[in-house]
């Protein structure tokens, strides 16, 4: 079949609200099957939805952004392959194999979305020691949008372009800036982790900590 307009953009609106949700209400976090099933209902095939949401509902089971770790974005994959599944009529491999390689591809933008917003920030910090505080909450709302575009443009371009144009992303990208992301990915976590014993009282728990650190791995 072929999509609608009105079908990309209320899908690409979908994945639009999931990255907000995702760092914001988490209303439906972690939800494959519930994005799938979304997808599926406004492309008119609710129960392939079901089948591509729940399949990637399996796949995640147990992996989570933990400390500010950016993970597979398997919600947005569950979109995508969901409307790749239906779209082209060729089953839900298919869908599942373009889905799941726009997944990986979202802990890259979600890593970019974090150091931008990063800035954004401390922009918002300079706005608010200057006594600007309508610019400094106006420079906030961008936050979110690059947040949701994390998921929607990635959505909107695959169901729109198809493969291609994940691969053509994923071929463009040079290979230092592809390893520089992995890293910078890879210091989230140790940084969240510090950012929470910041507040937690680590130093009163200090003997807990190490005796934990300490203990045998059965």
């Amino acid at each position: 079949m072929n999509i609608q307009a009105w079908q990309v953009i209320l899908i690409t609106l979908i994945a639009f609200i999931k990255a907000i949700d995702f760092y914001g209400t988490q209303i439906l976090t972690f939800n494959s099957i519930i994005y799938g099933l979304l997808t599926g209902l406004v492309l008119g095939d609710p129960m392939t939805g079901l089948a591509v949401g729940g399949t990637i509902q399996l796949m995640s089971l147990g992996v989570a952004g933990l400390g500010g770790a950016s993970v597979p974005d398997y919600q947005t994959a569950a979109i995508i392959a969901t409307a790749i599944s239906i779209a082209s009529g060729k089953g839900t491999q298919v869908g599942l194999a373009v889905g799941v390689a726009v997944g990986m591809l979202g802990v890259q933008l979600d890593v970019i979305a974090k150091i931008l917003n990063g800035f954004i920030a401390r922009k918002s910090q300079a706005y608010a020691n200057q006594h600007e505080f309508k610019k400094m909450l106006a420079i906030l709302w961008i936050c979110p949008v690059l947040i949701g575009l994390t998921a929607a443009l990635p959505t909107f371009l695959s169901i729109t372009w198809g493969v291609s144009a994940v691969n053509f992303v994923l071929n463009v990208m040079p290979a230092w800036f592809t390893s520089g992301l992995s890293i910078a990915g890879g210091l989230l976590p140790v940084i969240g982790v510090g950012m929470l014993l910041n507040y937690m009282p680590a130093k009163n728990t200090s003997a807990l900590l190490f005796w934990d650190l300490c203990s045998p791995r059965t």
